[in-house]
């Protein structure tokens, strides 16, 4: 079963994102307090534990939840291979897949400390059109 593994959430842009109890995704906006949330078409990211998995045993160390700067760490769902429309229920959201993968900028800060940044592979990037509290261990859910 797909679930919610963490909720992460930065104030600055460029930085590692912090594992917090529970998030408030809103409408048109994304997760309350994260820098990258506003109104346009990447609200929230998602990652994948097993793309971080990759990372873990090509030997690089302390990775985890937020370390790609992610605001959704998933696990049991292959995120990368859902077409861009792809409806998903997480937690009380519902959300819309908009972007596969993105171009890591110059400063990435998740780059500079790791090495290579799996988020331009294999990270997506959703709108909200459901508002709601998302938690840790919550059910993701694909909409037909």
């Amino acid at each position: 079963m797909a679930r919610v593994m963490a909720i992460n959430r930065s104030e600055k842009k460029g930085t590692i994102k912090i594992p917090i109890k529970e998030g408030r995704f809103l409408k048109n906006h994304g997760l309350q307090g994260d820098a990258h949330a506003g109104n346009w078409h990447r609200m929230v990211s998602l990652l994948a534990k097993e793309s971080i998995d990759k990372m873990i045993a090509q030997g690089v160390k302390g990775l985890g939840a937020g370390k790609f700067a992610e605001n959704i760490t998933t696990e049991g769902i292959e995120l990368h291979t859902l077409p861009i429309g792809t409806k998903l229920k997480i937690g009380e959201t519902v959300q819309v897949v908009t972007q596969i993968g993105k171009e890591c900028h110059s400063g990435c800060a998740i780059k500079q400390q790791v090495g290579e940044c799996i988020m331009p592979k294999e990270g997506i990037f959703t709108k909200i059109i459901k508002e709601g509290v998302i938690r840790p261990g919550d059910p993701i859910e694909i909409l037909k």
